[in-house]
């Protein structure tokens, strides 16, 4: 069974309940207050006249009202059986189908009372006014039922036809609107079927007061539980929205922003759902928006970032530098397939990112087929110089073992170096500029060249404690491309 055949039964059951239960309450009234207002002289006939129009009534509204509303049902979900997107008419129809249910009722209902207005005109004003009062809490009986509980049967389709066709304004009653109406009928119109049976009794002074008394005290018991019903209904139709919106937002707060809150109400509190879901696909956005500048610029930078705003310019740090640098890309390229040339790249760079990450430094730039990782910046540390030296060790190893189709050459530096955002207010990058980083360049030449797979500067080592600069061997001076001064060399004991 399709969502609209089983909205469309719930609503007939809702509608020939709801009007029977209406009925009742009419038919319990009335004979409560027989003995008050039924005068001996009334004929039985009269009785079997107002039953049999009032009950054909009942059966002929009925019917009529089951087939304008299963027409209209079709009417306004022609589209989900059609699969396209509703217009903004069979829109407006779906939407707005529960109050149509209502109009219905309450039409059958007024009809109904003027029935028995004209069939009654030759009876005593008293019966009339006790006849109207009990028709009067039937209406407002029904019409409690058939709103509130329409609305809650049609929530499937109307969570489909908004999220077909969203709304920007409310177009179904609000919150202060279902509770005016939910007071309206269990309080409201109770009273005034009260107030007319006490005016009634004030006309006809000759009444047993104990008997009016039991009246009002049996349209009193009807009162309450139809206002406990209709009150119930009402706060059930705003609660359990506001709940799903609750427990969203406490699933957001905790960090779980796969959140969709099913939009099923045309009010503000639909409007309520459908902003819950726009902050949680913002917040969404956001996330990847973080992982992928994460990702681009390393997390590091990022966090700094988001943290404490971005301006041009840097400061001076004491950082490490390497460099990682393969051995015969050119050739590598001319002899492999592109794609296979960027599979082993993305394995060779999956190896420095994993490495230099867990020793708390940053990849700062890919830079074609080599990489510049930075140890403390944008984040300061104890010894960059120490982590740089080990990260080329832990590198080596790994890239040997890991990679071993492919050649390169790790150099690695430590000194002053300024860090910050280069450019324009338009377009920057985060980099590391200073002597480290170009002393680190070089060095990773140095190593291809001469077949070695790290070196590092004795500066590096001189800025790093005893334990990490054991493991390293100064074994040469020489200039390197580029400088004036000769620089230590010095190579892994292991």
């Amino acid at each position: 069974m399709n969502a609209v055949e089983a909205a469309r039964r719930r609503m007939w059951w809702v509608g020939w309940a709801s009007n029977g239960v209406g009925v009742l309450v009419v038919f319990a009234t009335v004979a409560f207050l027989a003995e008050i207002y039924f005068d001996a002289d009334i004929e039985t006939g009269y009785y079997v006249r107002v039953g049999s129009v009032l009950a054909a009534l009942f059966v002929v509204s009925g019917a009529t009202i089951t087939k304008v509303t299963e027409a209209r049902m079709q009417r306004a979900y022609a589209w989900l059986a059609e699969e396209r997107e509703p217009t903004e008419a069979e829109h407006r129809l779906a939407l707005g189908h529960a109050a149509f249910q209502t109009l219905c009722s309450a039409t059958a209902w007024a009809v109904g009372g003027l029935v028995f207005v004209a069939v009654s005109i030759d009876q005593p004003f008293a019966y009339i006014a006790a006849g109207t009062a009990a028709a009067m809490l039937g209406a407002e009986t029904t019409l409690a039922i058939v709103y509130l509980l329409s609305e809650r049967a049609l929530r499937p389709l109307t969570a489909l036809a908004l999220a077909a066709r969203p709304v920007e304004r409310p177009v179904a009653p609000g919150v202060r609107t279902r509770l005016y109406f939910a007071w309206t009928l269990g309080t409201g119109v109770p009273l005034l079927g009260l107030l007319v049976v006490g005016g009634s009794a004030l006309l006809a002074s000759d009444l047993d007061t104990d008997k009016v008394a039991a009246a009002v005290v049996f349209l009193s018991v009807v009162a309450l539980f139809v206002g406990w019903f209709s009150t119930s209904v009402a706060s059930r139709a705003i609660a359990d929205p506001l709940n799903m919106v609750r427990r969203a937002v406490e699933r957001v707060g905790a960090g779980e922003l796969d959140v969709q809150v099913p939009i099923n109400d045309a009010s503000e509190v639909g409007l309520l759902q459908a902003g819950v879901n726009r902050m949680a696909e913002g917040l969404r956005e956001r996330e990847r928006i973080r992982d992928l500048f994460g990702r681009q610029v390393g997390r590091e930078v990022a966090t700094a970032a988001l943290r404490g705003g971005t301006r041009l310019g840097g400061e001076e740090r004491e950082i490490g530098a390497l460099f990682v640098d393969l051995t015969g890309s050119t050739s590598m390229a001319l002899a492999m397939p592109p794609t296979e040339v960027v599979r082993l790249l993305n394995r060779f760079f999956r190896v420095v990112v994993d490495v230099v990450e867990a020793e708390g430094g940053i990849v700062n730039k890919f830079e074609g087929d080599a990489a510049l990782c930075v140890f403390g910046a944008p984040v300061a540390v104890v010894d960059p110089a120490g982590d740089a030296l080990r990260t080329a060790r832990t590198l080596a190893r790994r890239l040997e073992r890991e990679v071993p189709e492919i050649g390169f050459g790790i150099g690695v530096s430590a000194g002053r170096a300024v860090a910050g955002n280069v450019g324009s207010e338009s377009r920057f990058e985060y980099t590391v500029i200073g002597d480290p980083v170009n002393e680190a360049a070089r060095l990773s030449d140095l190593a291809k060249e001469r077949g070695q797979a790290v070196v590092a500067s004795d500066a590096a080592l001189r800025r790093t404690g005893e334990g990490e600069a054991g493991e390293w061997t100064v074994t040469e001076r020489t200039v390197l491309r580029g400088r004036l001064e000769a620089t230590g060399i010095a190579a892994p004991r292991s």
